[in-house]
């Protein structure tokens, strides 16, 4: 296998362009080869902006060492399995989403149900606190101001303290995104060199590969889905999952409300941009929206988020499953 994978690296790069190296060579095209149905854009070297260009940046992502790790599990997955490239895809989605944001997913849960345990705690505090203040601002003539100040300094103070006793401050909540988005990135980027021809794989073109390992309406996985079904598919899935994750939330605040449209906004917006990129990276996408919605579903059963050892909540219920349908049935399907 690692023999298999070295190979890759001995093969020249289409269009690639090296700092310092002249202009870019281009292998003469393989017979059997055919014209790319990708936009102009889609199709452009990351070198045909030099260096110091605005494509500079692409570039340097393009050929960084997290995108082409992803190239070398996409590739070791296609090796290993034997399967089309479709079902790579759809393999390797579901281990990395398996392996990595599942377990983060719980983890995330967990911080978020201690923290949401301490609430009746931080509550207690906060009325004790403001009478304390109250007392001490008649004593020493404070102004308004100095006793707000003064309140506002000692609740921070207290709250990070009952954060740090319960080791569950509420950014380790986040750990879920800066692992996540940054993956989705470079898996993106990793089957976009895929199917524009810049990498290469036992002396073969990926891109060739793709061309051939499709399924049902979309066969060739370097070509666009001009049907939609999945860049629409995408965009209904991610709704689906914005619904969901605002059907359990109970009186939103402002700025709660605000990330929900605006979530809401990029899952449309998605479906323009998932119709513009190969179906390759259009099909990642819907695969990593499918494991998304169902990671979703499954950390609202009470036995997986027991096994998972997330701390039971007041918010809990014996049978999520039948609220959220009762919710969804209620707010989309019984208004009139």
């Amino acid at each position: 296998m690692l023999c298999r994978l070295s190979v890759r690296w001995l093969q020249p790069r289409p269009a690639l362009q090296l700092r310092g190296l002249g202009p870019p060579v281009v292998p003469a095209p393989t017979g059997g080869a055919k014209p790319s149905a990708l936009p102009l854009w889609a199709v452009a070297s990351v070198s045909a902006v030099g260096p110091s260009g605005a494509g500079g940046w692409y570039e340097a992502l393009a050929t960084s060492a997290p995108v082409q790790g992803a190239e070398d599990v996409l590739l070791f997955a296609h090796t290993a399995s034997g399967l089309p490239w479709w079902g790579s895809i759809l393999l390797t989605t579901v281990a990395l989403r398996g392996a990595v944001t599942l377990p983060l997913a719980a983890y995330q849960h967990y911080i978020l149900a201690k923290v949401e345990n301490l609430q009746p705690e931080i509550k207690s505090i906060a009325r004790h606190l403001n009478q304390d203040v109250a007392v001490r601002a008649n004593q020493l003539g404070w102004s308004k101001r100095a006793a707000r100040l003064t309140y506002l300094k000692t609740m921070r103070r207290l709250v990070s303290e009952l954060y740090v006793r319960d080791n569950c401050h509420p950014f380790k909540a986040t750990v879920l995104v800066w692992i996540q988005l940054p993956m989705w990135i470079f898996v993106s980027v990793a089957l976009r060199n895929f199917s524009t021809g810049a990498t290469h794989s036992e002396g073969f073109s990926v891109q060739e590969q793709l061309a051939t390992g499709g399924v049902l309406w979309f066969p060739d996985l370097t070509a666009l889905d001009s049907t939609w079904i999945l860049p629409v598919s995408i965009g209904v899935i991610n709704l689906l999952i914005v619904e969901i994750f605002a059907l359990q939330k109970v009186g939103m605040s402002r700025f709660q409300t605000y990330i929900t449209y605006f979530v809401r906004a990029l899952s449309v917006l998605m479906i323009p941009i998932a119709a513009t990129v190969p179906s390759s990276i259009v099909l990642y996408w819907l695969c990593s929206s499918l494991m998304g919605l169902s990671q979703n579903l499954l950390l609202r059963s009470p036995r997986f988020r027991q096994l998972c050892r997330i701390p039971l909540t007041k918010s809990d219920s014996d049978t999520p499953y039948k609220d959220l349908f009762a919710a969804f049935y209620a707010k989309f399907i019984s208004r009139k």
